[in-house]
């Protein structure tokens, strides 16, 4: 009697398996493993990074919607130079504020989750700013409201965090390069949506810019709630933050943060009203100050991984430095062409500073990790810990400190904009605040040099 051969599967061959998951939850994950990685986890990680990137988009833009909306703000509405500055510093500070419970969010409730809620919560000040804004509104009222668009700063955060968790070590720095990145261009891409309305029906109708990124807001969470998943391996590392915040870098790092993406922001939320107030002989309408706002953002987003690929190169504090220089000759140019009245080198020296802001943004991220390699290989080196251990240690404190540092230097904004405020009410000119910024920068590469160039046997190599 003869058996009928069975088929079998060689034993080189690979099927891929789904991950097991329960309720939109995946319980299977291992992006370190090379063959589930390429045969599971890159597809999942990369449908995964889309949405996020889209969603985190959306919110930089409803977070960044009130350096579009004070150029709306006309006579009718009575708000002076100062009042308009108020109102974009109080978005970026509750945005900033965020940031840290966003970042734990993602552990606590899932990264698909939580990005469907924090989509959501976008509607709170966009619906509301589509029926009210007009003129006759009180101030209270539009400062709520501003106050309001600050939840689309916390999105950053939790995106960040969640993207982390589905890349493997090798590939972090791109994936999460490519999501801050795009998340950064949503405040160019707020500004150009401006653009278009003030070119085509003109100031009177501010309400129009928050109505068109409703329908975006919605997509953003169907598309989290239909293509994304939750992680159960992501969860919150227990006191990580708690040992990151008694860690003097961590502050140091901070600081140089307010320096960079404090800056970027803070101007991105700036740069069309100082244009507006500081040439008004040339930009008498608001489109005329458009026309040039979202070429900063712009440029400062496209350029962030540029910071990056340098610190890889060169070292990321001394990137970091030189940029800080750059930034205060920036600053300087700025100063020069507000007294002599010079357009077209002020527009040069603002491009510069968001140039090296973007630059500035990727070399200090860069310098969170190596921080803590650098400490990690010091701890083996004396013999206090196992290599396995410190570096276990290293990628905790890292992650913990990524949300320090982006919260922190969130309030760089915050001090741009109360910068330029105090400025035009004590002097009538932002050229109070510029000198300011040079202080400011001096300060930063004073700092980067003390703690990580200045020869000493106690400096950290490799940072």
């Amino acid at each position: 009697m003869s058996l009928a051969a069975t088929p079998t599967t060689p034993a080189t061959a690979v099927v891929p398996v789904e991950p097991s998951r329960r309720g939109g939850r995946i319980d299977d994950w291992r992006p370190e493993d090379p063959e589930f990685w390429r045969t599971t986890g890159a597809p999942i990680a990369r449908r995964n990074l889309i949405i996020s990137i889209f969603s985190e988009h959306v919110g930089f833009s409803v977070w960044s919607l009130w350096s579009v909306l004070v150029l709306f703000l006309g006579p009718a509405y009575g708000i002076d130079p100062a009042g308009k500055f108020l109102l974009t510093a109080v978005p970026t500070a509750l945005g900033a504020t965020l940031r840290l419970p966003y970042t734990f969010a993602v552990a606590r409730f899932g990264g698909r989750n939580w990005t469907v809620i924090s989509a959501l919560a976008l509607l709170l000040p966009t619906v509301p700013m589509a029926i009210l804004i007009e003129p006759g509104v009180s101030y209270s009222t539009l400062m709520v409201l501003a106050c309001l668009a600050g939840v689309g700063g916390g999105n950053f955060a939790s995106s960040m965090a969640n993207i982390n968790h589905f890349y493997p070590q090798r590939l972090k720095g791109w994936a999460l390069g490519l999501n801050a990145g795009g998340g950064n261009i949503g405040v160019a891409a707020v500004q150009l949506v401006g653009l278009l309305v003030l070119a085509t029906v003109g100031a009177a109708y501010p309400r129009l810019v928050p109505g068109l990124y409703i329908p975006l807001i919605v997509l953003a969470a169907l598309a989290a709630a239909r293509y994304m998943d939750n992680l159960s391996s992501a969860t919150n590392e227990r006191g990580a933050m708690r040992e990151a915040a008694r860690d003097p870098h961590s502050w140091v790092v901070s600081v140089l943060y307010i320096g960079t993406f404090g800056s970027f922001i803070g101007y991105s939320f700036a740069f069309g009203q100082v244009l507006q107030v500081q040439f008004a002989d040339r930009f008498g309408s608001p489109v005329a100050a458009a026309h040039l706002t979202f070429l900063g953002p712009l440029v400062g987003s496209l350029i962030r991984p540029l910071g990056g690929h340098l610190a890889d190169r060169y070292g990321g504090a001394r990137v970091t430095f030189w940029n800080f220089v750059a930034m205060a000759g920036g600053a300087g140019l700025v100063l020069f062409a507000s007294v002599q009245r010079s357009l077209p080198l002020y527009l040069a020296g603002f491009i510069a500073l968001f140039v090296f802001a973007g630059i500035g943004n990727g070399s200090t991220y860069k310098m969170i990790p190596a921080i803590f390699r650098a400490r990690a290989g010091q701890a083996v080196a004396a013999g206090s810990r196992e290599p396995e251990d410190a570096q276990r240690r290293a990628r905790r404190l890292t992650g913990a400190l990524i949300g320090i540092a982006g919260a922190v230097g969130a309030f760089g904004g915050v001090l741009v904009n109360i910068a330029f405020r105090q400025s035009f009410l004590s002097y009538g000119s932002a050229d109070a605040a510029y000198l300011a910024f040079i202080v400011g920068y001096a300060v930063c590469l004073g700092l980067t040099w003390l703690v990580y160039l200045r020869p000493s046997r106690h400096r950290l190599t490799g940072v």
